[in-house]
């Protein structure tokens, strides 16, 4: 994490230079503060992270992650799902137009998907990482996991 204060995003999405994508940054922003119940924090380089989890591995890395996050760009803004896209293919096939791959879904603009859906679908997400985290340090990769 890189800023812990909601004024540093606030500065960060007034600096994205494509209305659209700074319009859909605060349209996510929004639906992810619903979600989770946290405010946003500004993760490496322009990632909007929502609430955090620790993850410590046999290998001894530790460290902690955003539970829910997306990353803006003009034409392809990534949602960041930690549990994986596998786990929410029924209802990403109803989404709309977008790409993914392991654990992340990508999209041209917010217009294109079905904003109801992908507020299930983070929602979800987000439930699974915590769920998982709730007995201490979540020790696998969640989207490499088959349940």
């Amino acid at each position: 994490m890189t800023a812990p204060d909601a004024s540093a995003v606030d500065e960060y999405v007034a600096s994205i230079a494509d209305e659209q994508t700074a319009e859909d940054s605060r349209m996510l922003i929004a639906m992810m503060r619903r979600v989770s119940g946290h405010e946003p924090t500004l993760w490496n380089v322009g990632t909007i992270g929502f609430d955090t989890y620790h993850y410590r591995y046999d290998s001894g890395r530790e460290g902690d992650g955003h539970v829910i996050g997306f990353y803006p760009r003009k034409g392809k803004t990534t949602i960041y799902l930690m549990d994986g896209t596998a786990r929410h293919a029924e209802l990403l096939a109803k989404l709309g137009t977008h790409t993914e791959t392991g654990y992340c879904v990508y999209l041209k603009r917010l217009s294109d998907v079905d904003p109801t859906i992908l507020e299930q679908i983070v929602r979800e997400s987000y439930d699974y990482v915590k769920a998982k985290s709730q007995d201490g340090p979540i020790r696998q990769i969640l989207w490499k996991v088959e349940d």
